[in-house]
């Protein structure tokens, strides 16, 4: 590595990351998820733990064979049977590695009651025989910042003499601070014998949710590898995130002027794949690759967008794989960013028709948690359809439905300019409340096509309905949206009988359908 500024990427997603309870990987996704991390540039890749099982040592010498240009390694502990096994797991590839630890505080130090004497003893041995069997060792003392600090330097001293080139200093249990986490790898580097002939690296857990901020204060402290997963997978709250320190580096490098080979537009892909293999979501809010990371919804924030990308954004989401901004529109939105997005969707509104269509917008709103594009094309097509024929308009409607038949509707049905009421049952919700509108607006028209459709996604979800009716040839569709699947039902029946009623007035012309896009 000859620019001091380089910083190697090491990505732990299937070593540590794979340790998260329940996020297990079968043979396939390993290899496919170590081929995007090689494609993506990462620099060494821990593809698993050998020694831990069958599985895991064919998947770690497959991806060493399959590996392009990333350094492939494998973790063992401080025993010869474990660092043997490692290596016949990684040897294959073009670079391998060994990564071999032993923890070295007062707390891990008594697991396997050991004294510091038999512990440097140790580290000695098992280093070494790493050494003789591959060129490229990596060395851990675990829970290397509850190490006494002494202690710290005699271990990381026998280490470098004994062969290893990368000396890794993990935060273990989350427990250090950004400035503990710097002094800790510059005091290192001063003092330690040998220590400005190895590559210093961090590794940090997110328990006090501080993982990237200590791997990037350990960066400034002089660590040239930092340790990470895709998402901040790995036990408990997760590591450093692979995506968060590269961005990190790249959007400060005013004050933080160190550069990777990460090709970050594969970003936003990778984290997806390991997210689906893996089973655990990504938080919307999560930094670089939550779905929320590029979304605004402020009515303020989404003005300011509309006029400039670096109103509120510090990075372009194409940088990480994104085609663009997204401008969610939920009930902090306003008239903009509805024009806005009406536009992309081919609907140019004037004024007026903007207004009243906002106001349908905010009711929705109000109703869901966030408003989508077919929500929107449905308001549009809806509101058309009531603006061209409203001799029937629904005023109020209540159905009981449940195990006991029959299901029951109050409907009150505006007919012309005279409001009229009337319960009805029948078989089902719908069923009642399409009884109660013939009751009060009797019809020979004959219901062909009754369909209802989830138009996005979650309990929430508008449902659109269409209906398409019949009568003495002449045919007529009508359609709704609402959150309330049986009111979408009934608006789209008024919406048919409507159209019937405007198809009639029209006596003389070729019988054609009338639909609510004939209209408007």
């Amino acid at each position: 590595m000859t620019d001091k500024n380089r910083v190697l990427i090491f990505d732990t997603t299937l070593r540590d990351g794979e340790q998260s309870p329940g996020a297990t990987m079968s043979h396939d996704e390993k290899l496919e998820i170590a081929a995007l991390l090689d494609e993506m540039g990462v620099d060494i890749i821990e593809a698993g733990f050998p020694i831990a099982s069958e599985g895991d040592f064919a998947a770690v010498s497959e991806i060493a064979g399959l590996a392009k240009s990333a350094t492939i390694c494998g973790l063992a502990r401080a025993n010869f049977k474990d660092i043997d096994r490692c290596w016949d797991a990684v040897k294959h590839a073009k670079s391998p590695r060994i990564h071999t630890f032993i923890g070295t505080s007062p707390q891990h130090r008594a697991i396997p009651n050991l004294t510091m004497d038999e512990m440097a003893d140790r580290i000695h041995e098992t280093v070494t025989h790493a050494r003789n069997l591959c060129d490229n060792v990596q060395w851990s003392p675990m829970d290397a910042t509850r190490t006494e600090w002494d202690y710290l330097c005699r271990v990381v001293e026998i280490a470098i003499k004994a062969g290893a080139t990368t000396i890794n200093i993990p935060d273990t249990v989350g427990y250090t601070a950004p400035r503990e986490s710097a002094d800790l790898i510059r005091r290192l580097i001063a003092e330690v014998p040998g220590a400005d002939e190895v590559v210093f690296a961090t590794h940090c857990h997110n328990d006090l949710g501080m993982a990237t901020a200590n791997a990037l204060a350990a960066v400034e402290g002089g660590a040239r590898q930092i340790e990470c997963t895709i998402n901040g997978l790995g036990e408990r709250a997760g590591n450093t995130a692979l995506e968060e320190v590269v961005m990190a580096m790249r959007v400060r490098n005013d004050i933080m002027p160190f550069t990777t080979g990460i090709d970050t537009t594969k970003i936003m892909h990778i984290s997806r794949r390991v997210s689906t293999v893996s089973g655990f979501n990504v938080q919307p809010n999560k930094a670089i690759v939550g779905k929320n990371a590029f979304a605004h919804e402020s009515g303020i924030h989404q003005d300011g967008m509309l006029k400039s990308s670096d109103t509120f954004e510090i990075m372009r989401p194409e940088d990480v794989g994104l085609a663009g901004t997204s401008l969610p529109l939920g009930k902090h939105s306003g008239r903009a960013a509805l024009r806005a997005k009406l536009k992309d969707l081919g609907f140019d509104m004037v004024d007026n028709q903007l207004n009243d269509l906002f106001v349908r917008f905010k009711a929705l709103a109000d109703r869901k948690k966030e408003v989508f594009d077919d929500d929107l094309i449905a308001l549009v097509t809806d509101a058309a359809a009531a603006d061209q024929a409203d001799h029937l308009e629904l005023k109020f409607l209540r159905v009981i439905c449940g195990t006991e038949a029959p299901q029951s509707a109050d409907l009150t049905l505006r007919v012309g300019s005279e409001d009229k009421q009337v319960t009805a049952t029948g078989d089902g919700p719908v069923d009642a409340a399409f009884n109660a509108v013939k009751a009060l607006y009797p019809t020979e028209a004959r219901l062909q096509v009754y369909q209802v459709h989830a138009v996005t996604e979650g309990t929430d979800a508008q449902a659109t309905v269409s209906v398409r009716l019949e009568e003495d040839g002449r045919i007529a569709t009508g359609q709704s949206a609402d959150t309330d699947t049986v009111v979408a039902s009934v608006k789209a029946y008024v919406n048919a009988l409507n159209r019937l009623k405007v198809r009639r007035e029209k006596l003389g012309s070729d019988v054609k359908e009338v639909s609510y896009k004939d209209v408007g």
